[in-house]
């Protein structure tokens, strides 16, 4: 096929397909999906070999946002019947991550629901990060705290944080439609922020929430423009009491088209399969190892991901080993910053118009969503 010699040739290079060829990835057939992802697999092994860099989460705080982000579980009006707790202290969360280590996470992310951390916030996860990083000093540690403020990204930073997660989720077009409590200006702006203060930039999407193909594209392309790091791709997990509780676009094949799409817009960046792989990829997870190069081990923040040593012998039986402590994730050309001039955008100009959200509506499989009930903030072993 044409289209994928082309696209890998320009994954290779480092060079931005253009918006027409991003689409025609999502809208190739069933019957072409192993060649896509074939394809995609090549530029993912030019940058990251067969290596899989483990990440953790570790909620710091759970439930009662005062945000409207339709998706979330943790949000203002949410009936979702999550664990709802205060922040951990410092040794409960150190204790909750260093289980994920212990796992073969490589990387421990702190998340707290909320618009964004209060300066009592950012001392009190600073702590937290010590506590970490005393126990365990080879790990990373990314914060996710919602909007930050002037100087909050540099505290975070002196403080031992490696990485600063905030995402765009969906295009600019449509944001408006899943949040209004906040802008997507907003969320650019904390990413900024924190590449401004040394912080390596983690920020992604979330597929699924009934997008349009043009959407889907233009979230990935910005995302390219912003050149963070770490590009997690979350699907939907449609919880029971949220507004999209109702959304089950996706189906597998749509799922491994996504981030094939994603792999070639961004070719060299640490692309995460991250929540909702088990409710939408389900027996296919294996084959997404071959279009990205992390994923999240064990649970998410109000849900259950499958056993952590079903992920370890996935990623062996898959032919893929577990990324150690000592590898540098990132390509040397990318130094843990941003791109090289070879990653600027081309000057392409091709259609935005939308396109169908994908290939029939897929079956709900609310059996596959488990409300989290162990690990942080309950008296039950953490799955790591």
């Amino acid at each position: 096929m044409d289209l994928l010699n082309t696209l890998v040739e320009k994954g290779l290079r480092r060079e931005l397909p253009s918006r027409e060829e991003a689409l025609a990835v999502l809208t190739t057939s069933d019957d072409d999906l192993l060649e896509v992802v074939a394809a995609a697999g090549k530029v993912r092994r030019q940058w990251f070999g067969r290596r899989v860099k483990l990440n953790y989460l570790v909620n710091l705080k759970s439930g009662l946002c005062p945000e409207d982000c339709s998706y979330c579980s943790q949000r203002l009006g949410s009936e979702a019947g999550i664990l709802k707790y205060t922040w951990l202290k410092p040794d409960e969360a150190s204790k909750a991550a260093a289980a994920g280590v212990a796992g073969g996470a490589k990387r421990v992310c702190l998340v707290a629901s909320g618009r964004g951390p209060t300066d009592r916030d950012v001392d009190r996860v600073s702590k937290t990060i010590g506590a970490i990083k005393e126990q365990n000093a080879d790990v990373e540690v990314c914060a996710c705290l919602g909007l930050l403020s002037d100087g909050q990204a540099e505290r975070l930073k002196a403080a031992g944080a490696d990485a600063y997660n905030h995402n765009l989720n969906t295009s600019e077009s449509t944001y408006g439609d899943i949040t209004t409590t906040h802008t997507y200006a907003d969320r650019v702006e904390t990413v900024r922020h924190a590449q401004g203060a040394g912080l390596s930039a983690c920020s992604g999407l979330i597929a699924g929430m009934g997008e349009s193909d043009a959407d889907l594209v233009d979230v990935v392309f910005a995302l390219r423009a912003l050149d963070p790091d770490s590009v997690p791709v979350n699907f939907l997990i449609p919880v029971e009491g949220t507004p999209l509780a109702g959304e089950w676009n996706l189906t597998p094949q749509r799922a491994l088209r996504i981030l094939a799409m994603v792999r070639f817009v961004c070719p060299d960046v640490e692309v995460r399969l991250a929540g909702g792989r088990e409710v939408h990829l389900r027996t296919m997870q294996p084959l997404a190892l071959h279009l990205v190069n992390s994923i999240f081990l064990g649970d998410y923040l109000t849900t259950e991901g499958q056993e952590g040593k079903a992920d370890l012998d996935m990623i062996a039986d898959a032919g893929f080993e577990v990324e150690g402590a000592g590898t540098t994730t990132l390509p040397e050309h990318r130094g843990g910053g941003g791109c090289a001039s070879a990653c600027a955008p081309s000057d392409s100009a091709a259609s935005d118009s939308a396109s169908p959200a994908g290939a029939g509506a897929a079956s709900a499989r609310t059996d596959l969503v488990t409300v989290r009930r162990r690990g942080a903030g309950t008296d039950l072993a953490p799955n790591a």
